[in-house]
């Protein structure tokens, strides 16, 4: 089974890829939406998802350190590749960009939900810190919920919880155990 999102609403669609040839063109109605669109079966020219790529938060591009998704009932698991500077963390939705979109159904996580900084001090290390971006739920450090306006720095291995989903920080270098 093979599943293809809808362009206006996000919505998931099932259909079983095996009855289909390559080069041949489907055409969906969103159920959602009642969007009309069509796709072409074969090699994609597109990136894979993160699903299909089986992630490795041990990747070498991962220089800078990555945050790994737990997978849970909301979600599969997920690893996103940290920058310099602000990295924004948010439910993945139409409309709203994020530089690490979380795809999940968790009703519980804001669109923009919270921020992890990276910099490097003037030693060249590299540092992380973590703020609320002023989310309904609020966002949790090792369960201690963060205050208004709060930054706290974090290191390899902190959990945090955002709505009902956990996510961990490997920083650069870090092996898993």
């Amino acid at each position: 089974m093979k599943r293809v999102r809808c362009p206006k609403c996000d919505n998931y669609i099932t259909f079983d890829e095996t009855k289909y040839s390559d080069g041949q063109s489907l055409i969906f109605i969103c159920e959602n939406c009642k969007k009309q669109f069509s796709i072409r079966i074969g090699k994609s020219k597109l990136k894979p998802t993160q699903k299909d790529e089986n992630p490795d938060e041990n990747s070498p591009e991962n220089d800078l350190g990555s945050i790994v998704v737990i997978e849970n009932v909301f979600g599969f698991k997920q690893v996103f590749p940290l920058q310099l500077g602000n990295n924004t963390i948010g439910r993945r939705s139409k409309g709203t960009t994020v530089d690490i979109p979380v795809e999940t159904s968790d009703p519980s996580m804001d669109r923009i939900h919270c921020t992890i900084n990276v910099r490097k001090n003037k030693q060249g290390e590299v540092k992380y810190s973590l703020s609320d971006n002023d989310s309904l739920t609020g966002t949790f450090l090792m369960n201690e919920i963060l205050g208004n306006k709060e930054k706290v720095n974090i290191e390899d291995g902190s959990i945090i919880t955002i709505g009902a989903t956990t996510l961990i920080l490997r920083t650069e270098g870090s092996e898993e155990e």
